[in-house]
């Protein structure tokens, strides 16, 4: 028995829409003027901010590291200045030659003053004079300072100067680069709570929508439409949104990064002047928005085929 033309016919006109971009206006078109935009810029602005914090932290460690490879410090720790130059020459004279070492450089007791006169006083007030201060010299070893290396060197300095202590440059910034690796899981943690906070909203918002318009919903169903079909209405309903909230959170956190680099760059700081986010990092960073825009969809569209089923 074939349909009669007339219900046919309104068949036709009621799922034809589902296979068309207007299918989406089934479902209230709320756009930047509802909470969920903002939800997504927000969550994806932090992300930025944390994962381009975790970058430059990185970038500054990685530079640090760079700079003080090879590079070790003798200490010469004696309160007579007679003795304490005298093995500073001889010190200077059996590092130099050492096939392993680069350069040696006696710091001047005046650069040596200098950095500590901040800390202890004017010279002409007795600050810095009357405290004995070691005698420090830099040297450069061809390749990275390892604990053998190290070992060889300190005891060859033994003889020479026998007040002398022997450090790599890079053991001083040993927590420095502890605590940078324990802010880089930190930020990690962050976006990734961050990103579970963006799912969930989505999962509500998809719930709400699907709640507040059970009436069509149930209308669809009576003309035949299934649940793939609906999930794709509201997929369409949640796409102008995540792509719209992704961007703009985008735009807002690389503002921010931006403004944080200048500000640290006027620092001048020697350390600090290291950090900083490099090409590589920046495409990342731009991988985050289109990231998000594609879990908010997958994930209104998974909530949306459960729920179908639940009340199927």
């Amino acid at each position: 028995m074939r349909r009669p033309p007339v219900v046919s016919d309104a068949v036709k006109r009621g799922l034809t829409p589902l296979h068309r971009r207007q299918s989406s206006q089934l479902l209230p078109r709320t756009r930047m003027g509802g909470p969920m935009p903002w939800i997504i810029a927000i969550m994806v602005a932090l992300v930025v901010l944390a994962a381009g914090g975790a970058l430059a932290l990185g970038t500054l460690a990685d530079s640090a590291r760079g700079e003080l490879a090879g590079a070790a410090t003798v200490q010469i720790v004696e309160a007579d200045p007679q003795t304490r130059a005298v093995q500073v020459r001889r010190a200077v004279a059996a590092l130099s030659a050492d096939p392993a070492v680069v350069s040696v450089r006696a710091v001047p007791e005046e650069e040596i003053e200098a950095l500590l006169q901040p800390w202890l006083g004017d010279l002409e007030t007795g600050g810095v004079s009357a405290v004995p201060v070691p005698a420090l010299i830099d040297i450069q070893l061809t390749e990275a300072a390892g604990d053998a290396e190290l070992a060889r060197l300190s005891g060859l300095l033994e003889s020479a100067a026998p007040d002398a202590r022997l450090n790599a440059q890079s053991d001083w910034l040993g927590p420095v680069f502890g605590a940078i690796a324990s802010i880089q899981w930190l930020a990690l943690i962050l976006a990734l709570m961050l990103a579970f906070t963006g799912v969930t909203a989505v999962w509500l918002a998809a719930r709400n929508a699907l709640a507040a318009n059970a009436k069509t919903i149930e209308v669809v169903h009576l003309l035949g439409g299934d649940d793939h079909q609906i999930a794709r209405v509201v997929q369409r309903a949640m796409r102008t949104e995540a792509v719209l909230g992704s961007a703009a959170g985008f735009v807002i956190g690389a503002a921010a990064l931006l403004f944080l680099g200048s500000q640290f760059a006027a620092l001048d700081s020697g350390l600090v002047a290291g950090g900083g986010i490099g090409w590589s990092g920046w495409v990342i960073l731009a991988l985050i928005p289109l990231l998000g825009a594609f879990v908010a969809l997958l994930t209104a569209r998974l909530t949306v085929l459960y729920l179908l089923r639940k009340i199927a």
